[in-house]
């Protein structure tokens, strides 16, 4: 699909069609490697216009989504892209991680059934965070539905960042949410897929953050820069864009080469963002931002005219379904667009299983610019919960002492995209909830 765009020639097109419509027939696509995960492994099961459940190799399907929804764009086949968005909601309406991770088996690096997201034992391969990014980008130019660039956004900061250590120089290939210890990036693989992937994703960065239509330009990600391009009725705009996010929610987006003729600004407001502010030169817009859709303001601007997006920041418990049953009685914490996790090297002198989150606790923000390379940190007084009974014992009667012994505890979470890069100690996204405060 690439060659066509860059060349227009039609073949390359119609064989992106062929190598789509060739999966689910007889004989197989891949008929010497069946072996023990069946077609499913490859998407070879059915064809892939009646796919509706995202099985099989994870890294593999988001690469196939994309694949689909690219030919539906450019050939106008919305059967594709209906099947596209029925696998879309298998994979991240009941078995994507909330860091964005997909992939919940070892075996056959593969999804799971509905529901099944082990923390521990999650695969959740770097790859599959960065192919879900491919594919929601698609998704989103098909529709202008801000929920898929929530869901972009989510896998980049979180399931891909994941996968490189803040040097640069060492990579996770899974991402687990619950580590014991003794699991550290690596400089290599054998199969190194992830690092020459994670590599391309940021250096293609840019072309995620923006983009055109008929008299509108999108800002679907908020990152410090500047940008200039040609609209499609010929005019070209020019914007700088200043802003500390994903620590701080203020955007300040001034326009610096403004187009002849009125073009609409469509800015993203984050699903997670409710209470988002906008003004246009210090001036409040005439609509209310409403989170999970893009806040569009049209006028003939100006060189100098300046756009002020507030999002707020403030910290949010997540939860899960209730049939994801290892995240019973726990919660996650995010901030922005960021995910949280509490590392053992924070909680010396604590069992970091034994850390639980009372419901009311106050849990306050901190900069540290010598921690982490400036993240952000969430700080909060927790109780460590030694066990049931005298707090020695494997098992004890529910209710009163049975509850267990609990001592307060200072709790830090860093983000989830930095853990790892201060030793091989264990850590944990979803923290138990106290049941006292």
């Amino acid at each position: 699909m690439e060659l066509y765009r860059l060349t227009g020639a039609t073949r390359y097109l119609e064989a992106a069609g062929y190598f789509l419509e060739a999966r689910g027939r007889e004989p197989s696509v891949m008929p010497e490697v069946q072996g023990a995960f069946g077609r499913a492994y490859y998407q070879d099961h059915m064809p892939v216009a009646e796919q509706s459940e995202a099985v099989g190799h994870a890294v593999r399907a988001t690469y196939l989504a994309t694949g689909m929804m690219d030919v539906a764009l450019e050939a106008d086949r919305p059967e594709l892209a209906a099947a596209a968005e029925r696998l879309w909601d298998s994979a991240y309406g009941r078995k994507s991680y909330v860091t964005g991770g997909l992939g919940a088996r070892y075996e056959g690096e593969s999804f799971g059934a509905d529901f099944e997201l082990p923390n521990e034992a999650a695969y959740a391969e770097t790859c599959a965070a960065i192919g879900g990014v491919f594919w929601n980008w698609r998704m989103l130019l098909n529709s202008q539905d801000a929920r898929y660039a929530d869901t972009l956004e989510n896998a980049l900061y979180n399931g891909a960042l994941a996968g490189i250590s803040l040097d640069g120089a060492r990579y996770f290939y899974m991402n687990p949410l619950t580590s014991r210890g003794g699991y550290e990036r690596s400089e290599w693989f054998g199969c190194a897929c992830c690092p020459p992937n994670i590599a391309r994703l940021l250096m293609s960065l840019p072309g995620y953050i923006y983009s055109t239509s008929k008299d509108a330009f999108w800002v679907h990600l908020y990152a410090a820069g500047k940008v200039r391009t040609t609209l499609p009725n010929g005019d070209g705009i020019a914007l700088e864009i200043n802003t500390r996010y994903p620590w701080d929610g203020v955007i300040e987006i001034t326009v610096t080469e403004a187009p002849s003729h009125g073009v609409e600004l469509k800015l993203r407001i984050p699903a997670w963002s409710p209470g988002a502010t906008a003004t246009v030169n210090g001036d409040d817009t005439a609509q209310t931002p409403r989170p999970g859709t893009y806040l569009g303001i049209e006028r003939t601007w100006e060189p100098g005219d300046s756009v002020t997006l507030t999002l707020p920041m403030e910290v949010r418990r997540i939860v899960s379904h209730p049939r994801v049953v290892e995240n019973h009685g726990r919660v996650a914490l995010a901030r922005g667009p960021l995910i949280y996790c509490i590392e053992e090297t924070d909680h010396a002198g604590a069992d970091l299983f034994e850390i639980a989150l009372p419901r009311d606790a106050k849990i306050e923000v901190a900069h540290d610019d010598r921690l982490l390379e400036g993240a952000a940190t969430l700080r909060a007084t927790a109780e460590r919960i030694t066990g049931p009974g005298n707090g020695n014992v494997l098992y004890g009667p529910a209710g009163g002492d049975g509850n267990g012994v609990a001592t307060k505890v200072a709790m830090t979470a860093v983000p989830f995209y930095a853990w790892g890069n201060r030793g091989e100690g264990a850590m944990q996204v979803w923290i138990p909830e106290a049941r006292t405060a």
